[in-house]
């Protein structure tokens, strides 16, 4: 039987990570659209609503029922606005490792909302997943990304040179593609700052229904 993760929302003190509704359709749309999106991540260009219903209805399900991984949907408790999506992918159930990426929108930068999530999803994966490793990648011109990355913890493993396709704007408006190198970044149970506990007065997990 395939193996996958459950089906859950995590809880913080500011956020709630939970599957993506069809609700954050036009958010989703317009976050992808940003151009910080567009030029560090492989998304497509431009993102239509249409996309976005095909994300949010088909293809995220399918990640978690397949076993791959699971798509988080970020949003705040206060406004319940959209103000990001955190995915763990090319998950390894024998050696419970697994690779995480996190978009932030534009309106919610500057919050802390990033590593917030980052490290919500980690002790949840680490504590209640038993999971031993988790890893991410930051293109080697995206600060904000490698910033994240330290901020919660991670430690910078080596770099996978020439191995990603960045995107710049070009003079009439348009795209490019250029290579870039890769920042390897690990985080292990023993990794997290204040270790198993820190997280112990201000996340929790919750089983979803089944028709969520």
């Amino acid at each position: 039987m395939t193996r996958t993760f459950p089906d859950v929302s995590i809880s913080t003190d500011r956020l709630e990570l939970r599957p993506l509704e069809l609700a954050d359709v036009p958010p989703l749309t317009d976050m992808m659209n940003d151009e910080q999106i567009v030029a560090w991540t492989s998304v497509g260009h431009p993102y239509t609503a249409d996309r976005a219903r095909d994300w949010i209805v088909r293809r995220a399900p399918h990640e978690r029922v397949q076993g791959r991984g699971i798509v988080f949907g970020v949003s705040e408790f206060l406004t319940q606005r959209l103000v990001g999506v955190v995915t763990l992918f090319h998950t390894d159930w024998r050696t419970l490792s697994t690779e995480i990426a996190y978009v932030t929108a534009p309106w919610a930068r500057g919050e802390g909302y990033a590593s917030e999530s980052v490290l919500a999803v980690a002790d949840w994966l680490f504590r209640a997943q038993k999971f031993e490793r988790l890893e991410l990648r930051t293109a080697a011109g995206n600060t904000a990304a490698q910033q994240v990355a330290q901020k919660v913890g991670c430690i910078s493993e080596g770099v996978l040179r020439n191995a990603w396709i960045a995107r710049s704007r070009t003079e009439d408006g348009g795209w490019a593609d250029i290579r870039t190198d890769l920042i390897v970044w690990s985080l292990l149970p023993e990794d997290l700052e204040g270790g198993p506990e820190q997280f112990a007065d201000g996340s929790g997990y919750a089983p979803l229904p089944s028709w969520r």
